[in-house]
């Protein structure tokens, strides 16, 4: 038996030390399976953490507003710009229809109202549905919430993975536990992109539709609720049939949630999709300059510049649409008129007729300005009979018998070449874009208001902007200021200044500068009138060495025309101004002789109406109380009196002697009060004329970018004159001239047939300059004009280089252009 027991004793210890060693691996095993278990918890809340961390706070979305577009208005409220970066009209959720809600439901969430941010049976359903949609090859379904969409768009990225859609579950939840349904719905529908460039249904109804939300029917809502899946899919013009299907799907889930009666299921169906074009930046097209000028303004305002293409401004600027189209109409036709006296150049391209030339050929737009221009091709010629044929809409015509001559005689017209044409009547207008360019501005003098900006031809040709950015001799356009300079002193108008040859050291290679007249005549004594209304050079260098270069150059900062440096040259306008500069300095003549700042913003509103920005700094303390008969309170004027009233008057008269009787006199058909002053710079690289009435001043310059000359005889009278005047024909119909205010205390004599102001004091005795010894007394003037008409009649044929042609004859006085030949 013994061995037997030992035999289960063995056994017995056999076991127990399997059983120990059992128990030691099931230890082991649920310390690592407990373990694995704190690892996995420990990962997922590193990762959980991780997730949470940058995690947007759904409740910042309770005032939460879309970007919206910066509108821009002209001063009467007509909208001719924005400035976005998304384009956006924010509606609150009561403004929205109860159609367009009901649209946008039926296509993305028809549960929306009942469920907490997550749609679980929407989810299932749509898994279901993409089992199928996977085998037919159709695009899968999301079963995303509006609610998640609103997560996504606002709080989050739109990348594809795992982590977005987790955030997005987490972020619906809480939204939907801080927010109400209608704010949620109202974020969704401001925020989402419809195409177009539309973004937020107020948007897209007006740039597909042309209407507001209330005016939707059925089937336009419907339409836009088909958008946001995929606005590219579904783009009414290129993909018609796609998107005439999404809607009256969405149609039909409108019908089946019973927001729709099947008999208006199908009138709406029934309805062609009719949209308009992609839309344009505004209707208004003429203002491109300006717009641009004021952006550029807006953006360097500390108030408000960084927030202007997504602060959903109110923008009220100074800008006048009559004036400012009449501007681009004046501008863009005075340089065409110079272009066609220089002659024809040729055409902008050739083609052999092969098929599909017509598309090449349009593929060169005329400047968009010039809506009615357009491409065709010359199809014959014999003499100046010339047979074209139109690359869009294949029509045929002949050239007008008078612009195939004008071509034929600089440059023989040819089969093939490629042109642009107007039509006008039965026959068709030769048209060449013009190479020259220039900028034409209006100031209200009082206020500094811009009423109109032309910044060159075609802004789509050339964006730079020639009114505030390009930096000219202004030539005999800066006169006025020395003879201001003068007058502010001892001057009157009828001061004598002698008009004789006069020489000054300093000229180049050790020379003698010595300034000469156009004609190259000289006059003898002459009034400042006189010397003003001819522009006589000798004459203004003359005044300008006896008052002090140091006095005009501080003058003309003061008026608005700064870094001018004191040489006699600056006196015949070799300083550099803008044509924006000279022209508001001009105010100050027209507004009895304050400085005014030129602006082309009026006030800036934010989106909830509150002004942030006001121009018009000055304060009315008396505007608050209450009236019973009293004078009514009055604002100080505007700017800073930099000349004298009695200075700014006699300016005025004596420029307006330069339309009545001087270089300017082909602007005299637009009457009395007009005044003003030419200006040609050296070798006839700039042509300029500044002009005024009270109410209005005009600055017009006309110039290559590249500074090469005009031509000879372009000059301001013959290239600036006639834009100003064509202007002045509009602006004068707004704002009819009036007498220039005569100051209270100006003394008034009657001097050679004309009535001249005078400072007290300065009536009894006019200071000279190198005068001659004897007086020179009304007879004695009237001799010196016979004499000077003569000597012009004598000179009229005073020979221009002989390398050039003569210029052609020009209307009434020839503007004197500046000989800056040796300036130092």
């Amino acid at each position: 038996m013994a061995p037997t027991r030992a035999k289960a004793g063995f056994r017995d210890a056999s076991s127990e030390y399997e059983v120990k060693i059992a128990e030691r691996w099931f230890v082991w095993a649920g310390m690592v399976l407990l373990g694995g278990i704190a690892l996995a918890g420990l990962v997922v809340a590193v990762y959980a953490a991780w997730l949470f961390h940058d995690l947007p706070d759904a409740s910042e979305l309770a005032d939460y507003t879309p970007p919206t577009a910066t509108r821009v208005y002209a001063g009467d409220g007509t909208l001719i710009g924005e400035f976005s970066e998304e384009r956006r009209i924010f509606v609150s959720y009561d403004q929205i229809p109860a159609t367009v809600v009901h649209a946008f439901l039926a296509a993305e969430d028809s549960n929306f109202f009942q469920h907490g941010g997550i749609d679980v049976g929407g989810i299932g359903r749509a898994s279901i549905k993409n089992v199928f949609n996977l085998a037919s090859g159709r695009r899968l379904e999301g079963g995303s919430t509006i609610t998640q969409q609103v997560a996504k768009n606002v709080l989050l990225t739109n990348e594809s993975s795992l982590n977005r859609k987790l955030k997005e579950a987490i972020l619906a939840s809480r939204l939907e536990a801080s927010l109400s349904k209608e704010r949620i719905l109202e974020l969704y529908l401001n925020e989402i992109f419809l195409g177009y460039r539309s973004y937020g249904i107020a948007s897209a109804a007006y740039n597909y539709f042309g209407k507001s939300l209330n005016q939707l029917t059925p089937d336009e809502a419907a339409f836009l609720a088909s958008l946001p899946k995929g606005p590219n899919n579904y783009h009414p013009k290129r993909h018609p049939e796609a998107a005439l299907g999404r809607r009256n799907w969405v149609l039909g889930e409108m019908g089946q949630s019973g927001w729709l009666t099947p008999a208006q299921v199908a009138e709406a169906r029934a309805r062609p999709l009719t949209t308009q074009d992609a839309p344009k930046r505004a209707e208004y097209q003429d203002a491109d300059f300006f717009v641009e000028e004021a952006r550029r303004q807006a953006a360097a305002n500390p108030k408000f510049g960084e927030q202007l293409r997504a602060g959903g401004f109110y923008m009220r600027t100074t800008l006048d649409p009559t004036l400012q189209t009449a501007a681009r109409e004046a501008l863009m036709q005075g340089l065409e008129n110079y272009d066609r006296r220089h002659g024809w150049r040729g055409g902008w391209g050739t083609t052999d007729f092969a098929d599909g030339w017509q598309a090449a050929a349009l593929k060169e737009q005329a400047p968009p300005e010039r809506r009615t221009w357009e491409a065709a091709a010359i199809e014959s010629v014999s003499g100046n009979s010339v047979r074209i044929i139109t690359a869009k809409g294949n029509e045929t015509g002949n050239l007008i018998p008078g612009d195939a001559a004008w071509a034929n005689a600089n440059r023989q017209l040819r089969r093939g070449e490629l042109i642009f044409v107007e039509k006008k009547g039965g026959q068709f207008a030769l048209k060449q874009v013009p190479r020259v360019n220039g900028a034409l501005v209006a100031v209200e003098p009082q206020s500094g208001r811009v009423l109109a900006m032309v910044g060159g031809y075609s802004y789509a040709l050339s964006s730079f902007n020639r009114a505030t950015q390009a930096k000219r001799q202004p030539g005999s356009a800066f006169k006025p200021f020395v003879y201001a300079t003068a007058l502010e002193g001892d001057f009157s108008p009828a001061s004598i200044v002698l008009d004789a040859p006069i020489s000054f050291a300093g000229g180049p290679n050790g020379q003698r500068w010595t300034p000469e007249n156009y004609s190259r005549q000289y006059y003898g004594p002459q009034t400042l009138r006189r010397g003003l209304e001819l522009s006589r050079n000798v004459m203004t260098v003359r005044l300008a060495s006896t008052v002090g270069m140091n006095k005009i150059v501080a003058l003309s900062d003061k008026m608005g025309i700064p870094g001018l440096t004191p040489n006699l040259s600056v006196s015949l306008g070799a300083g550099e101004v803008t044509p924006l500069e000279i022209t508001t300095a001009y105010a100050a003549f027209a507004n009895g002789g304050r400085r005014v700042n030129p602006y082309l913003i009026d006030y800036v509103q934010d989106r909830h109406g509150e002004t942030i920005f006001r121009a018009d700094d000055r304060t009315c303390r008396e505007c608050g109380r209450g009236f019973s008969g009293q004078e009514s309170p009055r604002l100080q004027p505007r700017g800073t009196q930099v000349i004298d009233p009695i200075t700014a008057y006699q300016m005025s008269s004596m420029l307006e002697g330069v339309v009545q009787r001087g270089t300017a006199a082909s602007a005299r058909g637009l009457g009395r009060w007009v005044a003003g002053k030419t200006g040609t710079t050296n070798e006839y690289r700039s042509a300029w004329f500044v002009g005024f009435t009270t109410d209005i001043v005009v600055g017009v310059f006309i110039g290559f970018d590249d500074n090469r000359s005009l031509g000879s005889g372009e000059a301001g009278a013959s290239a600036a004159v006639p834009v100003f005047t064509q202007f002045m024909q509009t602006a004068l119909k707004e704002r009819p001239a009036r007498p220039f205010v005569r100051p209270k205390n100006a003394i008034f004599r009657v001097v050679n047939g004309i009535e001249e102001a005078f400072r007290p004091g300065t009536e009894r005795q006019a200071p000279t300059v190198e005068a001659p010894t004897t007086s020179v007394g009304p007879q004695n003037y009237n001799d010196v004009i016979r004499r000077e008409q003569e000597a012009r009649t004598n000179a009229g044929a005073s020979a221009p280089p002989p390398t050039q042609a003569a210029p052609p004859p020009i209307p009434q006085r020839r503007e004197p252009a500046e000989d800056l030949s040796g300036l130092y």
